[in-house]
């Protein structure tokens, strides 16, 4: 494999572990997708949307699940959030 295409998979795996942070904060940071998030909250539950979010960051992207959580995300949204290859 040669050096660049090294560094871009090395980048895309470094993301996909945190890709559902990231999404989460793109929620938390747009202010008509935070509106809708917390409508969502309010008739659905927390725990319920946050786990459908992440269902559809895994579909979205066709990742799988890692063997471990990131347990200190840096979006207020969530706790914690499933690791993904």
């Amino acid at each position: 494999m040669n050096p660049e295409d090294q560094v871009a998979e090395d980048a895309i795996a470094l993301f996909n572990k945190r890709i559902t942070n990231e999404v989460f904060l793109t929620i938390q940071n747009d202010p008509k997708l935070m509106h809708a998030y917390l409508k969502a909250v309010e008739v659905r539950g927390i725990d319920k949307v946050n786990q459908t979010i992440g269902k559809h960051v895994k579909s979205a992207y066709n990742l799988n699940n890692m063997n471990e959580r990131e347990a200190n995300p840096s979006c207020t949204l969530i706790q914690s959030h499933q690791k993904f290859v």
